[in-house]
């Protein structure tokens, strides 16, 4: 044994213990390594460790991807653009085309009310999923407004008579987890972002399809979200990221892309019955991961 040890060669130790541990499975992050957990909530969009994402080959059951279809259409058929009603919103001829299209959908099984339904409306802005496909598109640089009309960006138009639809589901996937304030269509705090932890959360949802159980492993998870979660005496903080998480995480972002519906009723219960999703051939097959857990 060497009875000199240099300070290189204690970094080269130290340095080896610490990749280890980040190589190391954790019961916290159920089984997950801290550095997979690092690649799901850092890295570029696309670039994630363990996970393939592929736009699937039917898109004809996601609500935002048939809505954008309908958009792009409309505005291919006009050259390239059509005109906005006077408070810039999408024309009511295409909000009842797309309200059309519910019984195409699996949300359409719960029957709600056009009046509360976020999959149809008499126009945009009582017509969430709509209106959220359309924010989707202009922040992904598929559609812009000017001069009173909607333009679909000449850059997209070619990618669409390449590609067809499918060459907009990952550009819009990425506006979906990186740009789109996941808080715009609710009243709750806007700063209780989950969007940094949307990979492992579908990766768990996918595993066991338990709003409650999920809730459960993102509080273990990332405990300092948990804290730092305003509480007032109507709801403690781990409610209040139940609610946050079926509202925002499931039914605003995987139910309007059809990769999951969920029961609308008793969201705001404190009834003990568990949550559940029921997930969609899409999420499947948009989503595969090699982790070992």
């Amino acid at each position: 044994m060497n009875p000199y040890f240099s300070s290189d060669d204690l970094r080269f130790v130290i340095q080896h213990s610490l990749d280890k541990q980040n190589h190391r499975p954790m019961a916290e992050f159920c089984g997950l390594s801290p550095e997979q957990v690092y690649s799901w909530l850092y890295a570029p969009f696309g670039e994630f460790s363990g996970v393939t994402i592929h736009p699937p080959d039917d898109l004809s059951t996601s609500p935002v991807m048939r809505y954008l279809s309908l958009i792009v259409e409309a505005a291919m058929q006009q050259g390239g653009a059509f005109k906005a009603t006077p408070k810039g919103n999408l024309p009511t001829t295409l909000v009842k085309q797309a309200s059309a299209l519910l019984p195409a959908f699996a949300v359409s099984q719960h029957h709600t009310h056009i009046s509360i339904s976020e999959f149809a409306g008499h126009n945009e802005e009582a017509f969430n999923a709509l209106h959220y496909t359309r924010i989707l598109a202009e922040a992904a640089g598929i559609i812009y407004r000017r001069s009173g009309k909607f333009h679909v960006k000449k850059t997209a138009q070619k990618q669409y008579q390449t590609h067809g639809l499918h060459g907009f589901f990952l550009p819009m996937l990425e506006a979906a987890v990186t740009k789109y304030n996941w808080g715009y269509l609710d009243s709750w705090p806007e700063e209780a972002d989950l969007r940094p932890f949307w990979l492992f959360m579908l990766w768990r949802l996918q595993r066991h399809g338990s709003v409650d159980q999920l809730t459960n492993e993102v509080a273990v998870a990332f405990p300092r979200f948990v804290d730092e979660l305003p509480t007032d005496t109507h709801s403690s903080p781990t409610r209040l990221l139940r609610l946050l998480i079926e509202s925002r995480f499931v039914g605003r972002f995987l139910q309007f892309w059809g990769f999951v519906t969920i029961d609308p009723k008793d969201m705001f219960s404190d009834a003990t019955a568990p949550r559940m999703v029921n997930q969609l051939s899409l999420l499947s097959k948009a989503f595969k991961f090699s982790t070992d857990q």
